[in-house]
């Protein structure tokens, strides 16, 4: 088989609706490109039968690779099996849902010719997103940034084309609560941004509600700042002084003076705000703790169930596919 110039890794959690157009349109896209490609769809413990479907299209297209996982890891662990497994010279991360378009693959494409070791995508528009959504994204994004002593585009996605050296850095870092944007920019090499507006979901549900945005949040800020434990010290400090002059006046008016001591109501109202600050700061050493011990552990990111594909110069070993599937991959090679 010649060498693969193009890894295309496309992680996959219950698209059973969209895979066939995924699949078609980004086939589209590469033989445009007259090269070398592979197709590497990463199956993250789909329930529905989305990974039967990419199966089937591996028999009878030998571009078609699926990773079939044991069960859910994760989107950000499902990119790193791709990028585990990934042949190409160049390597592009594009998520099922087309919400962002394989047809921009191309002008990634031109950008790393021209010497560009990473290619990301920049939204400048989110269709089919609730405001919330929209606002708590941006949000998190320039916190992360003003957390972070690392450069991390914001407004971006891992929607992304990498180049094979910068894949094999990847690969040797051992984090475990993964993110994977922010380990792209934390490599360095040439990076150049391309913007475009992102298209809303052709169908399904969005792979990530609000508590896996959540943790992804969490990952991206615990793996690349320790800025919250560092403003923990500050404002404890303060609380600690402000506290601290609070009872020398107390103890002013109880000695020097007959008025009675009054206002309890404030000094609950303190306790309860000292009460909160500590539970708040016991959380957050809680989050870089619970960190260190995944990381300790030394399990492996993830498990592989099977791996389905053959070379183009093997035949198809495999009882015969569906007629749509057959048809389906006869007009794309036309």
């Amino acid at each position: 088989m010649d060498k693969v110039r193009y890894s295309i890794i496309i992680p996959m959690y219950n698209e059973e609706a969209v895979i066939q157009e995924t699949y078609r349109r980004i086939k589209k896209v590469m033989d445009h490109t007259g090269e070398s490609y592979e197709l590497l769809f990463v199956n993250d413990g789909s329930t529905d039968n989305c990974a039967a479907m990419i199966e089937e299209y591996s028999y009878w297209d030998g571009s078609v690779k699926l990773i079939d996982l044991s069960r859910n890891f994760g989107h950000q662990i499902a990119i790193t099996a791709g990028m585990d497994y990934a042949a190409g010279d160049a390597i592009v991360i594009i998520d099922a849902d087309l919400q962002d378009p394989p047809e921009l693959i191309l002008d990634m494409i031109s950008e790393w010719r021209k010497g560009y070791e990473v290619v990301y995508a920049k939204r400048v528009k989110r269709r089919g997103e609730s405001l919330f959504k929209k606002w708590t994204a941006s949000a998190f994004y320039r916190i992360l940034r003003y957390c972070t002593d690392i450069a991390i585009p914001v407004d971006t996605g891992d929607f992304r084309l990498i180049d094979r050296k910068v894949n094999d850095q990847l690969k040797r870092l051992p984090e475990r609560n993964r993110f994977v944007r922010g380990l792209v920019s934390w490599v360095g090499f040439r990076q150049k941004a391309i913007e475009y507006e992102r298209d809303e979901r052709l169908a399904g549900e969005t792979k990530y509600p609000l508590k896996r945005m959540i943790k992804l949040s969490l990952d991206g800020i615990t793996s690349f700042s320790t800025k919250p434990l560092k403003l923990a010290g500050v404002l404890g400090g303060l609380l600690s002084v402000s506290g601290f002059l609070y009872l020398m006046y107390v103890l002013y008016m109880a000695i020097f003076t007959d008025s009675a001591v009054k206002g309890w109501a404030s000094m609950t109202g303190i306790s309860l705000v000292f009460n909160g600050f500590v539970l708040l700061m016991l959380g957050i050493l809680g989050e870089y703790v619970g960190r260190i011990y995944d990381e300790t552990k030394g399990r492996p990111l993830y498990i592989v169930q099977e791996v389905y594909g053959r070379s183009v110069e093997e035949e198809p070993k495999t009882p015969e596919a569906t007629p749509q599937v057959r048809t389906e991959v006869a007009s794309l090679r036309r």
